[in-house]
């Protein structure tokens, strides 16, 4: 978006005295260089000067053939009347000459000298310096230090905005009203923190009609969402709806290593923005500076965060709702945040902005692919089923991706292959070109088909939407599983079925070989996971009952390592994750064994084809489709749709096989 001044045009600037220090410095370098290089580099031609020995010069002024000299302490320099050499037989000669008296010389010189008409000149050997030369050596070091930092301050703030002096200014970047690059048009899948915005906007639009009956709106409004769900583009869509000045600034460029300097710059921020009123504030990342001062070590207890901090909080309380100034915060990390940021007359309305549920990622593509020419065979809202917890900046990530695989393949528009591709390259990574030997690859398809089958077989497992052995990131094969429907509940039913399908490969392994090996290290990292939260979070272990015994967050971030039970509690949620997961794998055995026939057809199609798509491993193993579910709800966690033996759910929920 456009930055511009607010007030139209900008005033005119008026000249400065050091515009002509610009045109005068130059010429004094100019003219310093070239005395330099007359003088020093090539100096004037001086006469032809020869040495010659103390008893040669006295012997010349015998025979009369000094004309004058010129004595300059112990040194004598003088002329001859004829050319001359250092010796009879030197070849060498010059009417200039130099010579050294010696001590022991005595006084005889001047009457030898006088007795024979030589000219005698004499100089002083330590000269005075000039009062020029003298000026220069006192003041010059300091008027070229001077020179430079000046010189330095304007370039400084022609590039920073304010020069050295100009620390404590804030650095927001202000966006012009009058040109709003983004309104609630460009924001979808997160209709719940638009609707709750609309008020915010409304009062900034018509602030009378809410003052005329008393009401005054929040003074601040945070976004809490997992990062790339929107915050930042919302807070702008606001903006761009109101028609208000945007100031816009990330919490971290508060902090400076200059103590003070971040309130300083907090004052200056909220000043701006009440001058431009009505106008909205928006700090990115406000935990950056917005955590509890009660945890973590303190030095001293005013450090520059918690300055900048306070600053913050004064500034909040220090203005009226109806001065028409906002301030938007944005976070991804509401639990660490102050508590006196959050109390009414500060951050008194959060805005949770979840993950679009599957009607929501259909219009963020349709927003991204606004641009992009579609093929007919391109489904979004197929598309929109297969990527549950993606959000939109993942979405967007997508879209580009499938537009630079199309470019590459030299297609005149983006196919649903395209989108296939690039889904698997965002999750996993990009294909590997590795050669694998025949055993491995065998082992690998027969790993994927035990995923692949089981997720097939269990009734509360997701549905199998494409199984792969070509080698993508750290993982040599995927099996791709998104749900029916979003979940936001997840049943115990459900979370065995997941350990369950994580436990194919190597159960698959075992069954077909008899050892197992390496390939199951991140199954069995999400099984154990999800085992332990069964347990320890979820209250799903008869033997522990309804407790939470998880690890409080409060606690990790004051860097307290101690459980919250004892060591005894501790042996027996050991025991149950063991149970659950050996009930588990057990179970995936025992499916194996009773499908052997099925996991044998899917692996040798797997081994021809190396990918293969839900009608076709529908078709192999002779198994129906998953039933269709009802209308998506929006879900409070990430889950991605794809793992590879190395993926593991950001929400704390492993994401399905």
């Amino acid at each position: 978006m456009a930055q511009s001044p607010q007030g139209g045009s900008p005033p005119p600037r008026r000249s400065s005295p050091w515009r002509s220090l610009q045109f005068l410095l130059p010429v004094a370098i100019f003219l310093a260089l070239n005395i330099l290089v007359a003088n020093v580099f090539f100096p004037p031609a001086s006469p032809k000067t020869i040495t010659i020995p103390y008893n040669r010069f006295v012997t010349e002024v015998q025979a009369n053939d000094v004309t004058s000299i010129t004595a300059t302490g112990d040194s004598i320099e003088g002329t001859f009347k004829r050319p001359t050499g250092a010796s009879d037989s030197s070849k060498n000669r010059a009417l200039h000459f130099t010579t050294q008296v010696p001590a022991f010389a005595g006084g005889q010189l001047e009457s030898l000298l006088s007795a024979h008409n030589v000219t005698i000149n004499a100089q002083n050997p330590n000269p005075p310096t000039s009062a020029l030369v003298e000026i220069l050596y006192s003041f010059g070091p300091t008027l070229l230090f001077l020179v430079f930092f000046v010189w330095l301050m304007r370039r400084t703030t022609a590039s920073a905005g304010g020069g050295l002096f100009s620390l404590g200014r804030s650095q927001a970047r202000l966006y012009d009203p009058e040109k709003p690059a983004t309104t609630f048009a460009d924001v979808a899948g997160i209709e719940e923190a638009k609707e709750e915005l609309e008020e915010i906007v409304d009062f900034l639009r018509q602030p009378g009609k809410y003052q005329r009956l008393g009401g005054s709106i929040p003074k601040g409004v945070l976004l809490v969402g997992l990062p790339g769900t929107g915050k930042t583009l919302l807070a702008r869509a606001v903006a761009g709806e109101a028609g208000v000045p945007f100031f816009s600034i990330s919490a971290s460029e508060f902090i400076e290593m200059v103590v003070g300097v971040g309130a300083s710059r907090v004052r200056d921020l909220f000043n701006k923005a009440k001058a431009a009123a009505p106008a909205i504030i928006f700090i990115d990342e406000l935990d950056a500076v917005g955590r509890s001062r009660s945890v973590g070590p303190s030095f001293g207890g005013h450090d520059e965060r918690e300055q900048t901090l306070n600053q913050i909080l004064t500034e909040m309380d220090g203005f009226d709702s109806r001065e028409g100034v906002i301030v938007l915060a944005a976070t991804n990390r509401a639990d660490v945040l102050d508590s006196a940021l959050l109390r009414p007359g500060r951050f008194d309305r959060r805005v949770m902005v979840q993950p679009p549920d599957r009607v929501g990622r259909a219009a963020i593509l349709r927003i991204h692919t606004k641009g992009v020419p579609l093929a007919a065979d391109v489904d979004l809202d197929a598309l929109a089923s297969r990527t549950p917890g993606l959000v939109g900046a993942e979405l967007r990530n997508l879209v580009n991706e499938a537009a630079l695989t199309a470019a590459r393949r030299n297609r005149a528009a983006v196919t649903m292959d395209d989108f296939t591709e690039s889904l698997e390259k965002v999750l996993l990574g990009a294909a590997r070109r590795i050669v694998m030997s025949t055993e491995d690859r065998e082992r690998t398809a027969y790993h994927e088909s035990g995923h692949a089958l089981l997720g097939l077989l269990v009734p509360e497992a997701d549905p199998v939407r494409r199984v792969s052995i070509i080698p993508r990131g750290r993982a040599l094969g995927v099996t791709v599983q998104a749900p029916v429907d979003d979940r936001q509940n997840y049943p115990e039913t459900y979370l065995r079925a997941r350990i369950v399908g994580a436990l194919g490969g190597r159960a698959a392994e075992q069954l077909v070989y008899g050892v197992v090996t390496t390939g199951a290290e991140s199954d069995l990292q999400q099984v154990t996971n999800i085992a332990r939260q069964m347990v320890v979070r979820w209250g799903m272990s008869p033997k522990i009952g309804p407790l939470n015994l998880s690890d409080d967050p409060e606690q990790q971030t004051m860097m307290i390592s101690q459980r919250p039970y004892s060591e005894a509690t501790a042996q027996v949620i050991d025991s149950e994750v063991r149970r659950i997961v050996d009930e588990c794998f057990a179970e995936a055995v025992n499916l194996l064994e009773q499908n052997r026939d099925k996991l044998q057809a899917l692996t040798t199609a797997l081994l021809r084809e190396e990918s293969l798509e839900e009608a076709q491993i529908l078709r192999v193993t002779g198994l129906p489709p998953k039933p269709v579910g009802p209308e998506p709800v929006p879900r409070p966690e990430k889950e991605p749709v794809a793992t590879a033996h190395d993926t593991i759910n950001e929400g704390g929920l492993p994401s399905a096989r």
